[in-house]
């Protein structure tokens, strides 16, 4: 068996280099038209950052796992296609700001169609609307004379920082087919391939629709736990209540559970906003204005807990943080990752920047073009920075703001950096991954999410 992944992005690379890993008698050829990132597939420094993903790439990669541009020869050759490609949000047209943008879905079928002969398997990976597929099946058979097509849903449910882990033990597989006998031995040949690593009662069959609509459903639910819980803190913080106890008291509930009810300044990521989005343009789109004003709050709380953060700055720091500098500590949305897609770090840099502080931002693994890339978006700026370590971030600050939860952020010599900030010397943690009493001991003011304690 041959398989190919048009797209070598943060899940077309994983996914297939898993699947490599896992079946050395199945050929996988990861393609993509960017030849520097296919190039940076075939180097010692891959384009995704993710723990243990080199080790499993370096397992496969020359024995039966290929990175290469050769679009149109891969696909002729292959049993099997996955297609991952982009789904960013509309910013253009009907739709804008919250339908996904499935052109170059489009793109790849009609490249498909045109190349294929004989039977093919097309497997959607990308998040896409629901009855995409159908849309996906006119245009190959409406544009192959000889190629014979089933289509499937596969989507994905990796947590960036944890996807290698998640492909090695996900908690569920997801294939949607066609109710066809023709569909149901497509899926079957999707199943076997999984069920190599994956045991047989994770791996869940549907028809292609409620696979299509749950990878939406999943994410925006996660989501709005934490825009939930980021309500709350809110109200913790006027009223003198302790978030974290809050949550843990809830999460105790079997009915409620303990996971994604960890208050911060807000999600971010490749999927959660873009998939509600998408989410609240089917609901209009299918006429139902409530729910989608129901999922569209969800995307205004979380705006809404990164704009009160950044106020929170302002305000402590005496209402003004013109000339100030302010050290941002962490960029990406998450600890584990180089991602930076939504992350929150971007608003909060943007609304400091806009009230003339001076910000320096360090992050481990996302590069300063980056970031610069992200906050910017090509203008220029003189007040804002990139520090190479945390220290050096932190050095003639009058404030630090903890924005991604990474672990050396926990160990941070404070009582040494007290001595070179200005005084009074603020932290501000986004997270609530710091040590808050020792802080204040040591004489920083210190603001936490959802927290009680006053300021010193």
């Amino acid at each position: 068996m041959k398989i190919c992944c048009l797209g070598a992005g943060y899940v077309g690379g994983p996914t297939m280099a898993m699947i490599a890993a896992k079946c050395p008698a199945i050929e996988v050829r990861v393609v993509d038209t960017n030849a520097e990132r296919i190039a940076a597939w075939n180097s010692e420094v891959l384009p995704v950052y993710e723990p243990g993903l080199f080790d499993v790439v370096k397992l496969a990669r020359g024995r039966n796992l290929f990175f290469g541009t050769d679009v149109e020869e891969s696909i002729r050759v292959s049993d099997i296609i996955f297609v991952s490609v982009g789904t960013p949000t509309k910013t253009y047209g009907m739709g804008a700001g919250k339908a996904a943008d499935v052109r170059y879905v489009e793109l790849a079928a009609r490249t498909i169609a045109r190349v294929s002969e004989g039977p093919k398997i097309i497997v959607e990976k990308s998040t896409l609307p629901v009855r995409t597929a159908e849309a996906i099946l006119t245009i190959l058979r409406a544009n192959s004379r000889t190629g014979q097509f089933q289509v499937l849903s596969n989507p994905e449910f990796l947590a960036e920082g944890t996807a290698i882990a998640d492909l090695e033990s996900p908690d569920r597989v997801l294939i949607g087919g066609e109710t066809t006998p023709e569909g149901q031995r497509a899926v079957q040949t999707l199943v076997d391939v999984y069920a190599t690593w994956v045991p047989r009662d994770r791996i869940l069959t549907t028809n292609l629709w409620s696979s299509e609509l749950s990878k939406l459903v999943a994410n925006a639910f996660l989501a709005q736990r934490i825009s939930s819980i980021n309500s709350i803190s809110a109200l913790c913080e006027a009223t003198g209540a302790d978030v974290d106890e809050v949550a843990h008291a809830i999460g105790r509930d079997s009915r409620i559970g303990p996971k994604f009810l960890k208050a911060s300044v807000g999600f971010g990521g490749s999927c959660f906003q873009k998939d509600i989005l998408n989410l609240v343009y089917l609901c209009k789109h299918f006429n139902l204005p409530e729910v989608a004003a129901y999922w569209e709050g969800v995307v205004q709380m979380n705006d809404w807990q990164k704009q009160r953060f950044a106020g929170k700055i302002v305000n402590d720091l005496f209402n003004t943080v013109s000339g100030k500098r302010i050290a941002v500590l962490g960029f990406a949305f998450k600890k584990d990752t180089n991602d930076t897609r939504e992350t929150a770090a971007r608003n909060v840099c943007r609304d400091l920047l806009a009230e003339g502080a001076r910000v320096v931002v360090y992050d481990p693994q996302v590069s300063p073009e980056q970031i610069r890339r992200e906050v910017l978006e090509g203008e220029t700026n003189a007040n804002l920075e990139i520090a190479a370590t945390a220290l050096e971030a932190c050095q003639g600050t009058h404030a630090i703001a903890v924005l991604t939860e990474w672990d050396e952020f926990k160990t941070l010599d404070f009582a040494a950096l007290q001595h070179v900030m200005h005084q009074p010397a603020f932290v501000f943690d986004g997270r609530n991954i710091l040590p808050h009493q020792k802080l204040r001991d040591l004489g920083f003011r210190v603001h936490a999410i959802g927290k009680p304690a006053p300021l010193k």
